[in-house]
Order: structure tokens, then C-alpha cells, then sequence
């Protein structure tokens, strides 16, 4: 038996395995043994096959958890958090949990998307950071990149901060930081960037005017060969 299952049942464990999966880097098996739901149907919420429209309930602002126990698990994928004794003729304290922001239903729809363009423009941000970029989980993550996530035909790239599941300034403190991990100089990679943009940027605007001008010159309809043709035509009739 886990420890989840010899501890006091969850008032709603969907609820919690949903802000688990939305507001922690916890293993969809970490989420199942916590919630005594099966791994699988834990994957299911994060990939919202079911359980759509299912509000979070955070588990420690409910007393159904400590933070260090959720901090443990956190820092170690092995570790399979224990419930909290509390008196269950107490009432739950209400109150609001400090952590990762929480995702609005309406937008974890987006998240793959923005997983995507993430790994596809910024693949020096490591996975741990993209789980709390956009509130998603690692597993998640890994399907995105190898294109086994259940809706992999229709996710298109799209820039997080556009889809409002985190700041500019948020995703290039994450990008800062994935540079100097890797040794780099974050100032120098931006002006590389910059420059390689620019320069791209003149060679499509070269390549704009060169095809108006070929419009110009053979688009139009040059009526002075006839006109010639015309004035000759007439002086011989004469």
C-alpha cells in the first residue's frame, strides 16, 4: 500500500493532482501516489483529456500538506510526499499559497504551443525552467519535443508571453540564465541575434525590391512597339 493510500483521503484529489501538475515540477507518479489516483489518469489531466474545467486546490493552503514535504519532492523525483495530520474538526485555512502562478483553464490549452516555441527558438532554457515558465511538468515537455503529445498535429509555435502564461522579462531572465549555464555571454548572444536578424531583415527587403522592380519592368504593358508598328504602317499605305 503507498503511503498516500493509508493516509486520510483528499477532499478533491483531481483538484489537487490539477494544481500539482500546474504549479510543481512533481512526477505524474509523485501526483498519483499523493492524490491515491493512477499515474495514468494524472497524465490524462495534464494532457486535459479529462477532468477539463477542473479548478485547482492547493493542497498546503488547505492544511493537506506541508511546503517542506512538497519542497523535498520537489528537489527529488523518488520522494513520495506523506499527508498532514490535522484535525479534521478544524476548518481548512483558506488562505493563499506564495509559489508559481496558476493557469487559468482557458490557457492550458496553450501550453504545448508555448512548450514549442520555447524549445524551438530558446533551447538553451532547461526543462526544470520551462515547467515553472509555464506551468507545466517535465513529462509534458518531453512529449512536445518528441512529438508524442496526444494533440501533437495541431500544436503550432507561439511565443509564451503572448499566450500570457508568463512575462518577456520572465522568459529572458530564463534564457540569461540557460546561457551563462552553458558559459556564454548572454549580452553577446543577443548581439549576435540582433545582428543576424538585421541582416536577414535587409536581405528580404533586397529581395522585395528586386522583385518590384521585375513586376515594374515586365508587369506593365509597353504600347510603343505597336505605336512604331503603326507610324510605319502608314507610311507605306502612303
Amino acid at each position: 500500500m503507498s503511503k498516500a493510500a493509508s493516509a486520510p483521503d483528499l477532499l478533491m484529489p483531481k483538484a489537487t493532482a490539477v494544481w500539482m501538475i500546474d504549479n510543481t515540477a512533481l512526477t505524474f507518479e509523485q501526483i498519483a501516489d499523493f492524490t491515491s489516483l493512477h499515474a495514468i489518469e494524472v497524465q490524462a489531466l495534464a494532457d486535459e483529456e479529462v477532468g477539463v474545467g477542473i479548478v485547482g486546490r492547493d493542497p498546503v493552503a488547505n492544511g493537506e500538506l506541508e511546503q517542506s514535504e512538497l519542497d523535498k519532492a520537489n528537489a527529488d523525483n523518488s520522494y513520495m510526499m506523506k499527508h498532514k495530520k490535522r484535525n479534521k474538526d478544524m476548518p481548512t485555512v483558506k488562505a493563499r499559497a506564495k509559489g508559481p502562478k496558476y493557469t487559468p483553464v482557458s490557457k492550458r490549452g496553450d501550453k504545448p504551443d508555448a512548450i514549442s516555441w520555447i524549445l524551438k527558438h530558446h533551447p538553451e532554457i532547461s526543462d526544470a525552467q520551462i515547467v515553472r515558465l509555464v506551468g507545466t511538468t517535465k513529462p509534458t515537455i518531453n512529449a512536445v519535443r518528441d512529438r508524442t503529445h496526444a494533440n501533437s498535429a495541431n500544436i503550432r509555435p507561439r511565443h509564451p508571453a503572448d499566450l500570457g502564461l508568463c512575462t518577456y522579462a520572465e522568459l529572458e531572465k530564463a534564457s540569461d540564465k540557460g546561457l551563462r549555464a552553458q558559459g556564454k555571454d548572454p549580452e553577446a548572444v543577443k548581439a549576435q541575434k540582433k545582428a543576424e536578424m538585421e541582416a536577414e531583415a535587409a536581405q528580404l527587403a533586397e529581395e522585395a525590391r528586386e522583385e518590384a522592380a521585375g513586376t515594374d519592368k515586365f508587369g506593365g504593358f509597353d504600347f510603343s512597339n505597336f505605336m512604331n508598328s503603326g507610324s510605319g504602317s502608314t507610311g507605306t499605305n502612303e
